[in-house]
């Protein structure tokens, strides 16, 4: 194989099979001398893929994992079956399931060759995730057309439907999405309306990018921040609860307001979901935990522990 760039390729993809490949058998598959290899090893190397290499007789070459992601090459089975598993994710708003995940879905789904997107949306279509929570499902094609377009950035046009049911054509220039675990939000400067906005995605239709650019507007705080102030007009509580078990142990999303207490931990954090939601995602942690304020919290959890020994009585 004489042709440079496509032999580093076919390397590359040997090697990021998970085992150890001696030099010869590269060379044989190459059809290039052992020479060649080291020096491909090399180049490699260069551009930041960690290859190690083993002594011996006939010494041997693997991929390791390094301090930084290089570039992955993918078969189309495996390029499939991760745009799937991103689809549900994203589809359904599954709590961890962040902004960085569309992202990846929407870079994949650009190079995509038109036979596996095919693919990807006739299993798509043809499974059905069961999840938690109460959040409506969204297409991940809008998910990708408005992540795509924030990055880029360019303005989007879509329709929306608002909650009292009324239709309307939008520009906006797309800022953020925000997940809260329920459901999926656009954060956006609406250029009709002169302000920002918060779009439930779900209710977003025929999303498309326009091609013009723009210049990212400073949202006058962060954008989970504003999508919480959002849900509850502008006003959010304080949420005070102790749980018995180390913050390691604790999701993502309480992780970071963890501070240690004991044995425990204890965990602060603002919140402009109702009350019920927030109790019932606390109990889905599977932790034990107390909760010390707020009032509305605690008679919340009360109630939810009601129910549910209500429905296991005999």
């Amino acid at each position: 194989m004489t042709d440079t760039p496509a032999r580093l390729l076919t390397l590359l993809s040997l090697l990021q099979t998970p085992r150890e490949w001696p030099g010869s058998e590269l060379a044989e598959r190459l059809r290039v001398s052992a020479r060649t290899i080291r020096r491909d090893i090399e180049r490699l190397r260069e551009l930041g893929y960690p290859v190690e290499a083993t002594l011996g007789a006939e010494g041997g070459y693997r991929l390791v994992a390094g301090a930084a992601m290089p570039p992955l090459l993918l078969d189309d089975e495996e390029a499939v079956a991760i745009a799937v598993g991103l689809r549900a994710g994203a589809g359904h708003a599954i709590e961890g399931v962040e902004e960085a995940s569309v992202r990846a879905l929407a870079k994949l789904e650009q190079v995509l060759p038109g036979r596996l997107r095919r693919r990807v949306g006739a299993l798509q279509s043809a499974t059905i995730a069961v999840t938690r929570g109460d959040g409506a499902s969204v297409d991940p094609r809008t998910l990708t057309t408005m992540a795509s377009a924030a990055a880029g950035p360019e303005r989007l046009r879509f329709a929306y439907r608002a909650r009292d049911g009324a239709d309307s054509r939008r520009l906006v220039e797309p800022y953020r999405l925000v997940s809260t675990g329920s459901r999926w939000y656009l954060v956006a400067y609406d250029l009709g309306r002169e302000d920002w906005r918060t779009f439930r995605v779900d209710r977003v239709a025929e999303p498309f990018a326009t091609g013009a650019r723009f210049t990212p507007r400073e949202l006058p705080m962060e954008a989970a921040e504003f999508v919480r102030r959002g849900l509850r007009g502008g006003e959010t509580y304080a949420v005070e609860v102790s749980f018995a078990g180390p913050a390691e142990a604790l999701p993502g999303w309480l992780q970071a307001d963890a501070e240690s207490e004991g044995a425990g931990c204890r965990v602060r954090f603002p919140s402009a979901d109702s009350p019920e939601w927030v109790a019932a995602r606390l109990a889905l942690v599977g932790i034990p935990f107390t909760v010390h304020a707020p009032d509305v919290l605690a008679a919340a959890a009360r109630a939810l522990a009601a129910r549910l020994t209500s429905a296991t009585a005999p």
